[in-house]
């Protein structure tokens, strides 16, 4: 029986070398570190990743083939190469995974940032080229980004020499900033309720989205492990959906009453005769135009995509600018208190 064992292990194992020489062959794949079965290259993985990664790089070359269990993945660490994957053959490459996180968090694949390449992902990248990311829209909301920085340096001035945590105001001016831009209402500063409802549930979502959108499933990796008891980190995703879904459900109602309010709309009107158009005025005028495409989940992708690409910088790139911001502030500053 041992010996019956130690010829079927021995053959399993040949039948995959073999196998996967033929098809490296055949195909002309990129070379490939050891492959284990079922989970693939993921045994060679160690935190930190990125220098594990260049690690596996630096010895194997500047393209490889990984597996991470069952998903194969493409390694790129020359720029000539990434340039050829990005630009060159960018459509090739379009395609999405779908991931957990894409399911829940993207509106089952229908957001940008989890859609596959195709007529809808076409769409929306003409939606967000024109309405959400345009140089108008940032022009016509330079005037409350103005007054946000206004009303921080106030709220600073006010403090004295009071201790002031300036990571969570610089949080909160992006907050404001942002959805100001999107829904015309700002949560923290002046003339506004301390630690509203709204406020919190935003500063929850916020943290939740960022926190499980880098979280690991198992089941994304091995599919066939997602029904085998790994489902904590699913029923966390479902909440945080239902969370956002809530959220940005409440704006586009409120936004939909203004509409139709002319009392609204008479008493909110700006100097010029006009009442600035947020992200959902527009969006809720492309869904009267279509209104079988524009549904409410295609408003909500599109939102909370433009909301969290804006905060993107300040979480990861703005620590950099937010230590030069501080440094500057500080030499501005005592350059203020030599002249008084």
């Amino acid at each position: 029986m041992e010996i019956l064992l130690y010829y079927f292990v021995l053959f399993f194992f040949g039948f995959l070398l073999l196998s996967k020489y033929r098809l490296i062959k055949k195909w002309k794949l990129p070379p490939s570190p050891l492959t284990l079965p079922i989970i693939g290259h993921l045994y060679l993985f160690k935190n930190p990743l990125y220098r594990t990664l260049a690690d596996i790089s630096n010895r194997y070359g500047p393209i490889l083939l990984l597996r991470f269990g069952s998903r194969p993945v493409l390694l790129v660490s020359s720029p000539s190469a990434a340039g050829e994957c990005l630009t060159t053959n960018d459509i090739l490459f379009a395609n999405r995974p779908r991931l957990l996180a894409g399911k829940y968090i993207g509106y089952n694949y229908l957001s940008i940032g989890s859609a596959s390449y195709g007529n809808h992902w076409r769409n929306l990248r003409r939606i967000s080229s024109l309405e959400v990311f345009s140089t108008n829209r940032l022009q016509m909301f330079s005037r409350s980004r103005t007054n946000e920085v206004r009303s921080m340096i106030l709220r600073l001035a006010s403090s004295g020499t009071k201790e002031v945590d300036m990571k969570l105001m610089f949080f909160e001016l992006t907050l404001n900033v942002i959805m100001m831009m999107i829904a015309g209402e700002r949560y923290y500063g002046e003339n506004v309720e301390e630690e509203s409802e709204k406020a919190r549930r935003l500063h929850d979502i916020v943290t939740e989205t960022f926190y499980l959108s880098a979280a690991t499933h198992i089941g994304d990796y091995m599919p066939a492990l997602r029904w085998v008891g790994f489902n904590r980190l699913q029923e966390r995703l479902m909440r945080l959906h239902q969370k956002r879904d809530e959220f940005m459900q409440e704006l586009i109602e409120e936004h939909k009453k203004m509409k139709t309010d002319d009392s609204f709309i008479s008493s909110s009107s700006s100097e010029s005769g006009e009442r600035k158009k947020t992200l959902i005025d527009v969006l809720l005028s492309l869904q009267e135009a279509e209104p079988e495409y524009h549904t409410d989940d295609i408003i909500k992708s599109l939102v909370l995509v433009d909301f969290f690409s804006s905060l993107l910088p300040f979480t990861n790139s703005g620590v950099g600018l937010y230590i030069y911001t501080i440094y500057s502030f500080r030499y501005r500053s005592n350059q203020i208190a030599n002249l008084i």
